[in-house]
């Protein structure tokens, strides 16, 4: 008898989300999603690849072939691939610096990630934005920033750009815990409500700002409920079905009434940035807690098991698969140059203003 192969189906599955949906003057909605054995499968792969490259960043960092700062995203990668499979790349994304999986999810590559972060000519920025400035313009993804919380209001203009040409798309804009009390958030948020702009505001609540725990930084760490006037949706950022069916209702409402501010509690197993180690603040027992309780990647295996639409084996090679393709990408990102000396001044001021002073600077 032959083996039965991975399931590709496309034969509709209803699978119900791990906990209900929290909401803020706004009826939650159905905690019953509509999926497919072939999404389930893309869920799976999807965020291995991410988790595999994350790890490998951290290898290169401690190699020394990624330099200054690198914020890893591992634990959180239901956040990017549910996000994405709720919408279009006709939508807009903009994120803070722990940025390498929101690119991934929007289409970027291994190679031109991997070249980015060891700051190669190959890499989506050229090299010359390093771990926290990815970028994919022709699908829509604006960065990668560094400032924190400065990504809400660009974001927020995003969306009024999508308003003023009448687009009926929106834009999300992502920020961790510990930009949720900046004021140019709230200054950003006002001006969406008024003008009824469809911005979603997406709190990655990983709990810790930095070496900070949420309740040490915030009076009131509910942070859906943060817009007041605005209305929000709790959401278990851990399970990437929650996140899809949160991201598609936010969408719909955001671009027929306004803003709407999604909170996703999720974790990150990393420090906060390598020079992190992650310990100092919260115990061991915790982080490995979530990974036995809330793992993203394990929830997505136990569903594809329990429908039979692959077995352990399968999964396990399609993580070898993944794992050489990381190590196949890392190969030949390393194999292009860094940036010339030329391009120190480029894309730094408009053509024809100022590139006569800064050739002067590289001749002398």
């Amino acid at each position: 008898m032959a083996a039965r192969s991975i399931s590709d189906s496309t034969a509709a599955l209803t699978i119900e989300t791990s906990v209900p949906f929290t909401s803020h003057l706004v009826d939650p909605p159905s905690r019953d999603v509509t999926t497919t054995p072939a999404e389930l499968m893309t869920f799976f792969r999807d965020m291995s690849l991410m988790r595999r490259m994350e790890i490998a960043a951290d290898s290169l960092y401690k190699a020394k072939l990624i330099r200054g700062f690198c914020h890893l995203y591992d634990g959180q990668e239901a956040v990017a691939v549910g996000m994405e499979a709720a919408i279009t790349r006709n939508d807009s994304i903009i994120t803070a610096y722990r940025d390498h999986c929101t690119y991934l999810a929007r289409g970027g590559d291994l190679i031109s990630a991997f070249s980015e972060l060891m700051g190669r000519e190959a890499g989506c920025s050229r090299g010359k934005g390093g771990s926290m400035h990815f970028y994919k313009k022709d699908a829509n993804f604006y960065g990668g920033h560094g400032i924190v919380g400065a990504q809400v209001p660009l974001g927020c203009g995003l969306a009024f750009a999508q308003k003023y040409k009448k687009e009926d798309t929106a834009t999300f804009a992502l920020y961790g815990d510990g930009a949720a009390n900046q004021g140019q958030l709230f200054e950003a948020l006002n001006i969406s409500a008024l003008w009824k702009l469809p911005a979603i505001l997406v709190c990655e609540n990983n709990h810790y700002g930095m070496g900070t725990a949420e309740w040490r930084a915030a009076k009131s760490p509910a942070y859906y409920k943060r817009g007041d006037y605005v209305p929000g949706l709790k959401v278990d950022g851990m399970d990437v079905l929650a996140v899809k069916q949160a991201c598609k209702f936010a969408k719909d409402h955001a671009v027929a009434n306004g803003p709407i501010v999604l909170e996703m509690d999720t974790y990150r197993y990393h420090g906060h940035s390598m020079s992190d180690p992650g310990s100092t603040y919260r115990t061991r027992d915790e982080i490995s807690g979530v990974r036995q309780e809330r793992d993203p990647i394990e929830r997505v295996r136990k569903l594809i098991l329990a429908h039979d639409l692959a077995t352990p084996a399968e999964l396990k090679d399609i993580e070898k698969e993944i794992r050489k393709r990381v190590d196949d990408a890392i190969a030949k990102a390393k194999e292009s140059s860094m940036p010339d000396t030329s391009e120190l001044f480029t894309n730094v001021y408009k053509k024809g203003f100022g590139v006569e002073v800064s050739c002067q600077i590289c001749s002398n």
